[in-house]
């Protein structure tokens, strides 16, 4: 109590609780979330650059690190990323690891060359008494990417993977 209401201004705020049952409040939130972020950036390296999962999580987690490196208050982080305490977002980013290495495992970027897309077009009337909403664009069927920027994405990729199995077998 002496320690805080002297030389409190000097510290900073504390937190005390997180309120959150089952979740304890993390001293030095602002350090964990900077190598969480690093961590899951790097991880990402391995996911093709055309993956849609791989440009969601890179740009998310570029926002969240600019922020934790410009804020050094855990307050001002929760409010600029506006998703909960600092300590949610050290689990929402340990799950978000976990979760791409089931992405690595799963592939699902990667489309079999034998897949089928059925398309299915309906020109029945539309009734009148339904309101027409015309789209400004259309949105095309799913096109996989070329097949040689897969080709040289997958070489990247084993060229990664050699790079790492080397370093680890030092």
């Amino acid at each position: 109590m002496f320690l805080r209401r002297f030389a409190g201004p000097l510290l900073g705020k504390v937190k005390e609780s997180t309120g959150l049952v089952g979740l304890e409040v993390v001293p030095n939130a602002r350090e964990v979330l900077i190598k969480l972020y690093k961590e899951t950036l790097e991880s990402v390296e391995d996911i093709p650059t055309y993956a849609e999962y791989r440009k969601a999580v890179e740009k998310f987690t570029r926002f969240r690190l600019k922020v934790c490196e410009e804020e050094q208050e855990w307050e001002k982080i929760e409010q600029r990323i506006n998703g909960g305490q600092v300590e949610e977002l050290i689990v929402m980013a340990k799950d978000e690891l976990m979760l791409m290495d089931k992405m690595k495992e799963w592939k699902p970027w990667e489309v079999p060359e034998d897949h089928k897309i059925e398309i299915i077009q309906d020109d029945t009337p539309i009734p009148a008494h339904v309101p027409r909403h015309r789209s400004l664009f259309t949105l095309d069927p799913f096109v996989p990417p070329p097949k040689e920027e897969v080709e040289r994405e997958n070489e990247r990729l084993r060229k990664r993977a050699e790079e790492k199995t080397k370093i680890g077998a030092q």
